[in-house]
């Protein structure tokens, strides 16, 4: 188990940040194409929150996007501290044009110091345009895919509104090992679903192992579950028909998922970052810098 930030230094030779960008798509279960709304925990802009306006060429949202986190981290704009990835975050990256979307994907990767690209997807959603799109930027850059599997539990995966089975992520997984064996896959779950026992999620984590466990590194992300206004699930947490993880319960489940991890396997993301105008519950996660603190201790 390999922390983010040492596999990509060991990458790029220095500190590196994502930077979220917008491509203009939408998902096949918001479309109608396999549901409408959207998965019942996901805002209006699809996880995407802090990616910049769609609206903007995406030249202009890397620049924007860079300027954020050097006054974030840095406490100025206009110098540069590392390197950057071009991070397609929010909805489906992938779902749509193919023509048209790795072009963005190139176009992201012409600016300066954006030196990787991080394409979020569903599994579902990985025609052999785009993936061979993909492998063929990957000969000369870092490609990393997101795939959003959130649980193995196939009867939670039905009631969360995801539309797509497990054996899509199982066959999305293997496509692109066979096309672009030098692409970085990163798998996402969610700790803390609706009706989810500890089992179930110690499960998934065990799922996304077996099928990402052998050969080259792999990447996890585990969060836990928020409850956003205007959602679904915001309605379920009002009426009382859901409630989310403390602190405690999430750590306690962290501290017998970190084992199951192979060596690997580099750990993307423990906590998440809910944007706080719109989060109902839980609060405890807001506190990005104490919860970081609070896991460094632990972990």
């Amino acid at each position: 188990m390999t922390k983010l930030t040492d596999f990509y230094e060991s990458i790029f030779g220095c500190k590196t940040y994502k930077i979220s960008l917008d491509a203009g798509c939408t998902c096949p279960n918001r479309d109608g194409t396999k549901g409408t709304g959207g998965c019942i925990f996901c805002s209006q802009s699809g996880s995407g929150d802090f990616a910049s306006d769609r609206n903007l060429s995406i030249r202009e949202q890397v620049e924007h996007g860079i300027k954020l986190v050097e006054s974030k981290v840095h406490g100025r704009s206009g110098e540069r501290h590392g390197k950057y990835i071009a991070y397609f975050q929010n909805f489906s990256s992938t779902y749509g044009d193919a023509h048209t979307l790795l072009d963005k994907y190139r176009e992201s990767l012409l600016c300066e110091d954006v030196e990787g690209l991080a394409v979020a997807t569903r599994p579902d959603c990985l025609n052999a345009d785009i993936l061979n799109g993909l492998a063929e930027i990957s000969k000369s850059h870092f490609v990393q895919i997101e795939l959003g599997l959130q649980t193995s539990n196939e009867s939670t995966a039905g009631m969360i509104n995801r539309c797509y089975t497990n054996q899509d992520y199982i066959d999305a997984v293997q496509k692109i090992k066979n096309t672009a064996p030098d692409i970085h896959i990163v798998s996402h779950l969610i700790f803390g679903l609706p009706g989810e026992s500890e089992q179930d999620m110690m499960n998934s984590v065990k799922f996304v192992v077996k099928h990402n466990g052998t050969g080259q590194s792999f990447g996890i992300k585990i969060t836990v579950l928020y409850v956003l206004k205007d959602t679904p699930l915001a309605c379920m947490y009002q009426n009382g028909q859901y409630q989310p993880l403390s602190q405690e319960e999430y750590f306690s489940l962290l501290k017998k998922a970190l084992p199951l991890l192979p060596s690997n396997c580099i750990v993307h993301r423990l906590t998440g970052d809910p944007p706080k105008s719109q989060l109902l519950a839980p609060t405890w996660p807001t506190d990005k810098k104490r919860i970081l603190n609070e896991m460094k201790r632990i972990f």
